[in-house]
């Protein structure tokens, strides 16, 4: 135990081959890589305090505020999708070409601009409009994804992504407490109106998001070795320097960039085979004597992350390997971005006593579930891989934890819980798998295509956000009828995993020419 909690506050030992951790110092903000993962899950986390801050107070105050149809107030959660789905397309291929955290930082202060300007709504589609610009903040979770991706050895980086991915997530759940206390606090503190009161909460996510940009952007590095623009400098001197056991200087396809401009093809020479060499077994230890010079420049040519063209962009968006993870996340997180939307009304309608207050503190716990649940999906992930040597391994724990989602929510919609107690259960249960199956996806993603990183990840969180808008879709459609959407959204999960269980994680030959 004492050792565990020393990985977590000690600074990490270092892959030599690309200078990723090997372990998370969760508890150690003074290390350049405990600095970068603080700041990867606290980003996300603060994007979700203006993301998801309507839906707490939209059901009852702004509906009735802003004489709102339910057909509205589905829209506005549909438009707010959207906007994230087109925004993660985008940020995965900005990802590559400027870094993660400029992005991360980018988006941040994009999504912050329209928060403050949540006060001057006066209609239905003035806030549907407004809710649009608010979603540019849901694609913070593709540089936050990259960013661990970047700084985490591959033996690791199920856990960090699934602790990065899930301590943000938890912001939905977080801001089902935030904003009505805030709001409640404005009306008998402050002695406002209702009307006046929902807006004026809008400033604190404002001022929140904000400060966290500005500290992502002064304190933290854009990769281990310096700034982006000058990784593959770095991956050039490497090679040229590196020694053999014999002595010889080991020659391993040169890579010549400028600083700032796209990679030489050369750097595409040979990452197949390695790709496929590399999918059998866990990154190798500093201390394993068999790993020779030529080896690690290997592991290092192929986490090196290029600046692809349009042409080769699209060959990895629409692999079938990119495909087999980004149809089932949008099934798992589809799902839950559509219960963050709708859950509090849900228990509502089963549960009139409920208040607009006591019904969010519930749903809230369906989004609090992630800081646990999440992780234990990356966790999981890292440990089958180390103890089987195959990605095949997160291939099928993916599969496995999908299927097992859907089957919860086919169970929920059909039996509709009218009781408490069965109601929160099943959810609790169906959380674990769900939250789970997305923290174990973004385990498998860095294996998928390594040196398109942020492409993969640009999808698969894109994908994410399609699924949440087709059930939310189910949602509007089936009006008051939440059962029935519910066991809808759970037979589309279990069979869309079952149909891509069969592909394989790491595809035979490389998607770039």
């Amino acid at each position: 135990m004492a050792t565990f909690f020393k990985l977590l506050i000690s600074s990490p030992d270092v892959n030599p081959s690309n200078h990723k951790a090997k372990s998370i110092p969760v508890f150690n903000p003074f290390d350049k890589y405990g600095r970068v993962f603080f700041f990867s899950w606290l980003g996300f986390m603060v994007a979700f305090l203006s993301w998801y801050a309507f839906p707490p107070l939209l059901s009852d105050t702004i509906k009735a505020d802003l004489h709102m149809t339910q057909v509205q107030v589905s829209n506005s959660n549909i438009v707010a999708l959207l906007a994230t789905l087109v925004v993660r397309l985008i940020a995965g291929p900005l990802c590559d070409r400027f870094g993660p955290r400029l992005v991360f930082v980018g988006l941040l202060l994009a999504g912050a601009i329209p928060t403050a300007m949540a006060g001057l709504v006066t209609t239905p589609n003035g806030l549907i409009a407004l809710r649009f610009f608010i979603g540019i903040l849901g694609g913070t979770f593709v540089p936050c994804q990259v960013w661990c991706t970047a700084f985490f050895d591959k033996s690791i980086v199920g856990t960090a992504n699934s602790l990065a991915g899930g301590w943000g997530n938890a912001g939905g759940g977080i801001t089902y407490f935030l904003m009505p206390a805030i709001y409640d606090s404005l009306i008998t503190s402050r002695g406002l109106s209702s009307h006046k009161a929902w807006r004026v909460a809008y400033v604190v996510p404002f001022i929140i998001i904000t400060v966290v940009a500005l500290g992502m952007l002064v304190l933290c590095e854009d990769t281990p070795t310096g700034k982006w623009s000058e990784r593959h400098l770095w991956t050039a001197e490497q090679n040229q320097n590196t020694i053999s056991k014999d002595g010889n200087i080991v020659n391993i396809n040169s890579v010549s960039p400028s600083a700032g401009s796209s990679t030489s093809p050369s750097l595409y020479n040979g990452i197949t085979s390695d790709v496929e060499k590399n999918e059998k077994s866990p990154q190798l230890d500093n201390s394993n004597k068999e790993t020779t010079a030529a080896g690690e420049m290997s592991n290092l040519k192929q986490d090196t992350v290029i600046a692809p063209s349009r042409k080769e962009a699209l060959k990895v968006a629409l692999s079938l390997s990119t495909m087999a993870v980004a149809i089932p996340y949008g099934c798992t997180f589809g799902a839950e971005l559509a219960l963050d939307s709708f859950l509090g009304t849900y228990y509502g309608a089963n549960f009139p006593k409920m208040g607009q207050t006591e019904s969010g503190r519930w749903a809230a716990m369906f989004g609090l579930l992630n800081i646990v649940f999440r992780p234990a999906g990356g966790f999981l992930a890292d440990w089958v891989f180390r103890a089987t040597g195959t990605v095949w391994s997160k291939k099928v724990l993916l599969t496995f934890l999908g299927v097992v989602t859907g089957a919860f929510l086919i169970a929920i919609g059909l039996a509709n819980p009218t009781t408490e107690a069965t109601m929160f259960g099943l959810i609790a249960g169906m959380a674990f798998f769900l939250e789970a199956a997305n923290g174990a996806n973004f385990g498998l993603v860095p294996h998928v295509h390594p040196y398109a990183n942020g492409i993969v990840s640009g999808i698969v969180g894109g994908f994410g956000n399609l699924g949440g808008i087709i059930f939310a879709i189910i949602f509007r459609y089936n009006g008051s009828q939440y059962g029935r959407s519910m066991w809808i959204m759970g037979a589309i999960a279990l069979g869309a995993n079952v149909a891509v269980g069969w592909i394989r994680p790491v595809a035979k030959t490389v998607a770039i020419s």
